[in-house]
């Protein structure tokens, strides 16, 4: 879609339709005051004979406008003035989406940044109506025939006025750059896993890199994992005819001698279970257990594409978890890159075996800090629910950062304990620690054994298992957490 920021009046405008905003107690915005006393009250008669409420979600397409030379006007209920919170507002925008999709609308002229939204400026706003368009119009096609989409929009000007054209521009360069980040993730999360190999996601990043200047990307094959001990890591594709890779992504947008941030994405392409194998029911989602790398990939686009003045290290483990005569068996014991021994009880319990040697190998970077983020845990899905992704850390500062960022992004975390007690479930008699700590907190437990990976460094995780995708007649990836990575990282460029 194109994106354009618009300051002609509203009569001049050249489009299908102009969206408006209208508050409960017939109050209106800007816009839809002017074209109200445009179009002799049309607007009023429309709420008067009780036809919209303003209630927030509402819309009302009004397709003739007699006298006029706008062909279409969208009304959108934002409730009441005074409750517009930033969920609300996106809110309003999606149910503009929503909408405008059911029509054969191509061009739209958006109005809603004008609306007060309690405590966001212009450029926010702007930012918010681009990332929720593009996130609504989103629809996967690649392995279809049929490449047609639901939505026939194809332009989005945001109507802004001429004192706030500075901050409308940059929410637009913002929204743009996140927005095509979290399609990127989508996209690449959603392919199924016969095509989306561990092979083909570096193939990915390589082209990634190619495309920005300050972006240099290197792989890692399987020789070289093992000439650096990564044990742990290797032990998961002796299964998979896929070899493994580890993707390194290596943004220099800061100051040379910078700490860089480090992103740790969980990639593996597809999760069978090993030997502990999964239950057929739903197994073919185990092709989004790699959404961590995709988000690593997708806010490595956005970061780049807004040439943040930060230095940020993408690290993506790339493999495949099956079963084969050569798979890890319970009971096996694997020796990590930092010399720990674990003993598998679950071959299932797979990520944290490919992330935990991608964290020692993150310390030669000397980081500022490290976040990982990885569809860990179904014990998250059961713990929070879709709503928000699990958070937690070694650091109170970066746990706090990180959940500022998720209210101003509205890609929403909530942060668990990790208590010293939990790790007494991780002990083994036989290795220095088991890979799963039983049926209890399992998140949790899943946390602690990757924090004796991350006692070098400030560090962060973020179990994303029950919001990198949906299920059911909706299913397909969401790019999260990519809006809540690429606001914690301009916030780190803001100082």
């Amino acid at each position: 879609m194109d994106y354009s920021i618009e300051t002609a009046p509203l009569k001049e405008l050249q489009c299908d339709c102009i969206v408006v905003g209208v508050y409960q107690g017939a109050q209106f915005c800007t816009s839809a005051s002017t074209l109200n006393d445009s179009t002799q009250g049309l607007i009023s008669k429309i709420l008067n004979r009780g036809d919209m409420s303003g209630k927030n979600g509402e819309t009302v397409l009004i397709n003739v406008i007699p006298d006029s030379a706008i062909e279409r006007i969208l009304l959108v209920g934002l409730g009441e003035k005074a409750a517009l919170t930033g969920k609300n507002y996106r809110k309003a925008l999606f149910a503009t989406v929503n909408a405008l999709k059911k029509t054969s609308i191509k061009s739209v002229a958006c109005s809603l940044a004008e609306c007060e939204v309690n405590g966001y400026d212009w450029q926010w706003k702007t930012r918010q109506i681009i990332e929720v368009f593009s996130d609504a119009v989103y629809q996967y096609t690649h392995t279809k025939s049929d490449k047609n989409t639901d939505s026939k929009l194809e332009k989005l000007s945001i109507i802004a006025p001429e004192h706030e054209l500075s901050l409308a521009h940059a929410g637009l360069a913002q929204g743009r750059a996140i927005a095509e980040g979290v399609t990127f993730a989508k996209h690449l999360s959603d392919l199924p896993a016969n095509l989306c190999t561990p092979s083909f996601l570096a193939e990915q990043a390589l082209e990634l890199g190619s495309k920005h200047g300050k972006l240099a990307v290197s792989i890692l094959e399987e020789s070289e994992l093992q000439t650096l001990g990564m044990g742990s890591f290797l032990a998961v594709s002796r299964g998979s005819r896929q070899p493994a890779k580890l993707i390194i992504l290596n943004y220099q947008g800061g100051e040379k001698n910078a700490k860089p941030i480090v992103l740790i994405g969980k990639g593996l392409t597809f999760d069978a279970g090993g030997i502990s194998l999964k239950t057929a029911a739903g197994m073919d989602e185990m092709k989004y257990d790699m959404c961590g790398g995709a988000a690593v990939l997708g806010t490595l686009s956005a970061a780049a594409e807004m040439d943040l003045p930060l230095n940020i290290i993408g690290l993506i483990p790339a493999s495949e978890n099956m079963p084969d005569g050569d798979a890890n068996k319970p009971g096996d014991i694997l020796t990590s890159m930092a010399g720990k021994t674990i003993e598998i009880l679950n071959t299932d319990a797979e990520g944290r075996l490919i992330l935990c040697d991608t964290l020692t190998y993150a310390e030669c970077f000397n980081p500022d800090v490290v976040i990982d983020l990885a569809t860990l845990t179904g014990a998250c899905l059961v713990a929070l629910g879709r709503v928000p992704s699990g958070l937690l850390g070694n650091d109170d500062i970066l746990c706090n950062d990180l959940l500022a960022a998720s209210e101003t992004a509205n890609d929403s975390v909530w942060r668990l304990p990790l208590w010293e007690e939990y790790q007494e479930q991780l002990k083994s008699n036989f290795a220095d620690l088991a890979n799963v700590g039983g049926k209890d907190a399992g998140t949790i437990t899943a946390a602690c054994f990757l924090s004796q990976f991350a006692e070098n460094f400030r560090w962060a995780h973020l179990d994303i298992a029950g919001t990198a995708w949906r299920t059911g007649q909706a299913k397909g990836a969401t790019g999260r957490p990519v809006p809540l990575l690429s606001q914690y990282l301009i916030n780190r460029a803001n100082g």
